[in-house]
């Protein structure tokens, strides 16, 4: 059996755990992740090897694996989620948060500019806030199984899509030629800016052409009968 290396697009099952009290941070194997969510519908992760899409520690204990086997890797904070910088321990005007009609209390966690924020402390008109991440500092380890190596380009694409952007756009896949062509005009600033991870990762080239009126037409009226 081959063993994973760089550049290869694995599924992987993991439960990621803080050593300093064992608790498991986050995980997609659905019956750990109820424990913490009962709500949660958790999925398998596809990623590239070597790509900085799961923290250093776990990127590199990637490679040099087979499938199906659990394996254990234990994470110092520099290759985790980085060692706690005080620099990222700020004074806030109390006036910032009311303009946002956000009312912070000592020990509150929420998001501020797309950053997990935590509370201080509240005092004088001041907020001390903690940019830090929740794992700075903390040695942590994970479990994980890799499930599968995708082969398929059309996983490896919705792979790359869900990292970079949440979703999956629309495509066709020209495998003569090394093209995926999207067929959204709109998408053009976004998918440029990317263009050329998605050649580095994938050997592909990217198209952004507009859907044809056939195609529009098709979509409605399948909107038109879903609504029936």
């Amino acid at each position: 059996m081959a063993a994973t290396k760089k550049g290869d697009f694995l599924e992987i099952e993991f439960v990621g755990r803080n050593l300093s009290n064992d608790e498991i941070f986050d995980t997609n194997i659905p019956e750990e992740a109820k424990k913490i969510n009962p709500k949660t519908e958790p999925k398998p992760l596809a990623i590239c090897v070597g790509q900085g899409m799961v923290v250093r520690g776990l990127d590199e204990a990637l490679e040099g694996k087979e499938t199906g086997k659990k394996y254990t890797v234990r994470i110092a904070s520099d290759k985790g989620f980085g060692k706690r910088q005080s620099n990222l321990v700020r004074l806030i005007p109390l006036k910032v948060f009311a303009a946002q009609k956000v009312y912070p209390q000592p020990g509150m966690t929420f998001a501020l500019d797309n950053t997990l924020v935590k509370i201080v402390s509240v005092s004088g008109g001041r907020v001390m806030a903690d940019f830090n991440h929740p794992l700075a500092g903390k040695d942590i380890e994970y479990e994980f199984t890799i499930n599968k190596i995708l082969e398929d380009v059309k996983e490896k694409v919705n792979a790359l899509q869900n990292f970079l952007f949440g979703q999956i756009f629309e495509y066709d896949l020209d495998e003569k030629n090394k093209k995926i062509i999207f067929k959204d005009l709109k998408l053009a600033p976004i998918l440029n800016a990317f263009k050329d991870k998605f050649k580095e990762m994938l050997d592909y080239g990217v198209e952004i052409i507009e859907k044809k009126k056939e195609d529009k037409k098709e979509d409605k009226v399948d909107r038109v009968e879903e609504k029936k």
